[in-house]
């Protein structure tokens, strides 16, 4: 069964600047709370027991958005509000499920996942992107589902506009991409399952990214490929 989570946060959130330079993304209220606790309660109810979270030095606001209890104890103490327990008693349980893992330098999914290999207990894991929130499905238990039918690796994607990726080989020939969301998939030097080379080739592309200033050109990409 799956019941570990990996949730990459070390992002820099270059897309919302300035907002992000003062509060990370994930914790932007998205009708009347923060995007990432959508992310943990898909996990909660799809059955997982733990979750890891990837984040870096900068982005510890998000660590002590879960370890406030003194605030939370001396306004109780004060108010004694029912949505102030309920919110308080909300963040004790995910907070026992939560674990902190940093990735300081941006050196992309694959490296961030790997930091987490020491803390993965079983052969495969879940994994969710925290810029996709689905709201009307849980996606998770869908996945977990196929993964238990198919004992393999399992990708959860979306079909998007071709532009984005004209710059990659691999989606030339497809008339709508796919752009992954959720994933079940095999900690093994972070490859998809019975997937080396192709990890491998991916792990160098990502190393490339980050050389190049977070450019890459269709022909790096293609050369990497190749050989």
């Amino acid at each position: 069964m799956i019941k570990q989570a990996i949730i990459p946060l070390a992002g820099f959130g270059t897309r919302l600047l300035p907002l992000t330079s003062v509060l990370p993304k994930e914790l932007l209220p998205i009708n009347g709370k923060p995007g990432l606790e959508y992310i943990l309660d898909e996990c909660i109810e799809s059955g997982i027991k733990e979750i890891i979270f990837i984040i870096s030095k900068k982005k510890e606001v998000i660590k002590k958005y879960f370890y406030s209890d003194a605030f939370y104890k001396a306004l109780i103490k004060k108010k004694n509000e029912k949505r102030l327990k309920y919110e308080y008693s909300k963040i004790k349980k995910y907070k026992k499920m939560i674990k902190f893992v940093y990735q300081n330098s941006p050196k992309g999914t694959g490296d961030a996942v790997l930091k987490c290999k020491k803390f993965i207990k079983s052969n495969y894991f879940l994994m969710l992107m925290p810029d996709d929130l689905i709201i009307k499905k849980n996606c998770s238990i869908d996945l977990i589902r196929l993964h238990k039918k198919y004992k393999s690796s399992v990708i959860a994607s979306k079909k998007v506009d071709k532009k984005l990726f004209e710059m990659i080989e691999f989606f030339k020939n497809k008339e709508k991409p796919l752009l992954p969301l959720r994933a079940i998939t095999l900690m093994t030097e972070y490859n998809i399952s019975e997937g080396k080379e192709l990890g491998v080739k991916l792990k160098k592309i990502e190393e490339k990214w980050v050389e190049n200033n977070f450019e890459i050109s269709k022909l790096e990409v293609q050369k990497i490929i190749k050989n």
